[in-house]
């Protein structure tokens, strides 16, 4: 499997959508996010072709959505994805910065394959990169080991690229926000899953 694992990263918050984008770039995967569920539909063909592939004609290995989004939460969109026969097989992960049980119990009844806590980890990142690895039957112990070793030579790349220093003045609380160790630093909260829901 030559190319990088695409993950379709759904927030109508433009800060996240970029730490998203981030962790999941430094993990070795394609990035294509987007402001809204509808956006997402449109992106998948949902508004009216039949197609698991986007625009761009990449094939979508993940869907990754906040759940409260102006229009159409990310409950709705993972309605419709699950009610669709083309993208039906798609995992789908929930992301929020609230902990509401029952919110949650009815997004694992729907289908996603995870709820995740905002914010959101490189290690959460990791774990969704393994399991789309898992999911896909072409994909022997041998190619997982290639991807890893290219993840790791391109994460030792960047950290060589940081080590620079950098002017205090161009240094933002922006920057820092954007960076993925402010996002990794927190282990607290654990994803629930269909796995380690109660019931």
């Amino acid at each position: 499997m030559a190319q990088e694992l695409h993950v379709l990263a759904v927030d109508d918050s433009h800060v996240d959508r970029k730490v998203i984008e981030r962790l999941l770039k430094i993990s070795c995967c394609k990035v294509t996010a987007v402001e809204s569920g509808t956006r997402a539909l449109q992106y998948l063909g949902l508004d009216g072709e039949k197609s698991s592939m986007g625009i761009d004609g990449l094939k979508v290995n993940l869907i990754l959505t906040d759940y409260s989004m102006p229009g159409m939460t990310g409950y709705e969109l993972l309605k419709k994805i699950k009610e669709s026969s083309a993208l039906s097989k798609i995992p789908v992960v929930i992301m929020s910065s609230e902990k509401i049980l029952p919110r949650i119990d009815r997004c694992l009844e729907e289908g996603a394959e995870e709820f995740l806590l905002k914010p959101v980890k490189l290690s959460d990142v990791k774990r969704l990169r393994d399991f789309i690895l898992r999911g896909e039957g072409d994909v022997d112990k041998e190619t997982e080991e290639k991807i890893n070793e290219v993840c790791s030579r391109k994460r030792k790349f960047q950290d060589d690229s940081t080590t620079q220093p950098m002017p205090s003045s161009l240094g933002t609380a922006r920057d820092i926000e954007l960076s993925p160790e402010s996002s990794v630093s927190s282990e607290s909260q654990q994803p629930l899953s269909k796995q380690s829901k109660i019931g």
